[in-house]
């Protein structure tokens, strides 16, 4: 068969495939891809070393100065969606949603194993369809062990959430919330002047 014939043939192949079914495949690989990227990131995070995970996050396009930490065991969805500012310190275990844009602020602490969702499933929806909004933490919050931040939440500059509370509202500035789901429990002191950046060796 000459060399005409055989990219004729090509050509009449590919023409019998429908476009539905090439946006089906192209999605497919994009969608394998995408939670391949996941899986990879989340294991890097087992990796000892702060400079060599950062690395990789910032080429995921998480966008985290070098004067901020995420400790190890880190996992993250869209992690080109969340932006981290100065000075801040996110402990081991912290799972960040980028889906619907994540900003942090300077100088926020996030605890051990603190999930923060901009996405989630609305429950009277009859096909189980998502809906999300973003969440943006500010400057001097600090957001204590286990918490759990749900979408659209804002929390104000200097709050803190207690340990284990479930965050499904706004949080005021300079105050601090607990429980599930999280309340006003008392003020904070305003005048913040500390800077965070502590990173845990080979965590």
């Amino acid at each position: 068969m000459g060399k005409d014939k055989r990219v004729s043939r090509l050509r009449e192949r590919v023409k019998q495939v429908s476009p539905p079914a090439v946006r089906h495949l192209n999605k497919h690989r994009r969608d394998v891809w995408s939670d391949l990227r996941l899986r990879l990131l989340a294991d890097l995070g087992h990796v000892p070393s702060h400079g060599l995970r950062n690395f990789f996050y910032r080429r995921a396009g998480l966008v985290l100065p070098p004067s901020s930490s995420i400790h190890w065991r880190a996992e993250f969805y869209s992690p080109e969606a969340i932006v981290i500012g100065t000075h801040c310190t996110i402990g081991d275990s912290a799972f960040l949603d980028g889906r619907s844009g994540l900003t942090i602020g300077d100088n926020v602490n996030l605890g051990s194993h603190v999930s923060i969702y901009t996405r989630q499933h609305d429950v009277d929806s009859p096909t189980f369809a998502e809906v999300g909004a973003p969440v943006v933490i500010g400057d001097h919050a600090w957001v204590a062990s286990h918490a759990v931040v749900l979408p659209g939440v804002t929390i104000g500059k200097g709050a803190v959430v207690a340990a284990g509370a479930i965050v499904s509202r706004d949080v005021e500035p300079f105050t601090l919330v607990g429980g599930n789901p999280a309340r006003f429990i008392r003020a904070r002191n305003p005048e913040l002047t500390y800077e965070l950046g502590y990173a845990k060796r080979f965590v």
